[in-house]
């Protein structure tokens, strides 16, 4: 047969499939998410003041002023990073908290109030893969400084009040004053827990694992309990 002579119909071969092309939209969502991506583990390393946006766009590989067609300054990318994964693990502790209340009803516990409240947070992390640790990780470093304090004001208040009204029927001999408290020690413990600094690894010989949370998971509620309890005496 002639060279040219084989035509395509007949001879099972498909044309190729050209790659689809992706939209304007679609290609900016896609950078937008690398640059979260990159600012929430910078942020989580180096805090608000240790991040630049020169630091951002050098690890997705971008010019610094392409940052500003995305977000006016600093700020504005900081608190897109927080508002980006709160809603989710708000949502998901809210749902685990009233599926608590109806089980329940008029006899909540601490430690199950407790185990609703963090154990859903710490799956959430755990199950997310590595951008959902990073993101542990940068809610853990900026909760104690203002910036972030004043977004977990702004985002956490309603769960974390949801969680305290159980409390209080779960104690209900108890003060305001030491529910509270209670409260301030467990967030305490949760976060340290959530930074993952590798502490607990160094002190006991490798026996703890700073980013093993399911050991977290079975301990942490049941010893926080005890301690709301011990507030009685």
């Amino acid at each position: 047969m002639p060279a040219g002579a084989l035509k395509k119909q007949g001879t099972g071969i498909s044309p190729k499939k050209q790659p689809e092309r992706r939209t304007k939209a679609q290609q900016r969502a896609e950078r937008l998410e690398q640059i979260l991506d990159a600012a929430e583990y910078l942020f989580s390393q180096n805090g608000f003041y240790g991040v630049t946006l020169r630091d951002v766009a050098k690890r997705v590989g971008i010019h610094t002023t392409l940052m500003h067609y995305y977000f006016e300054d600093k700020r504005a990318l900081f608190e897109a990073v927080f508002a980006r994964r709160s809603p989710e693990t708000i949502g998901r502790r809210m749902a685990a908290l009233e599926k608590y209340e109806k089980e329940t009803g008029d006899s909540p516990t601490v430690e199950g109030a407790l185990h609703a409240f963090l154990d859903t947070d710490l799956d959430l992390y755990r199950e997310g893969g590595e951008a959902w640790m990073n993101s542990a990780t940068f809610c853990a470093r900026i909760s104690n400084t203002p910036e972030g304090a004043e977004l977990m004001d702004q985002y956490f208040d309603p769960v974390v009040l949801r969680l305290i009204g159980i409390l209080k029927r779960a104690l209900p001999d108890f003060s305001d004053e030491d529910i509270f408290w209670g409260y301030h020690f467990v967030t305490g413990a949760l976060m340290n827990t959530l930074a993952r600094t590798g502490r607990i690894d160094k002190l006991s010989g490798g026996v703890c694992h700073s980013d093993d949370f399911l050991a977290v998971k079975a301990r942490m509620a049941k010893f926080m309990a005890a301690g709301f309890h011990a507030l009685r005496n």
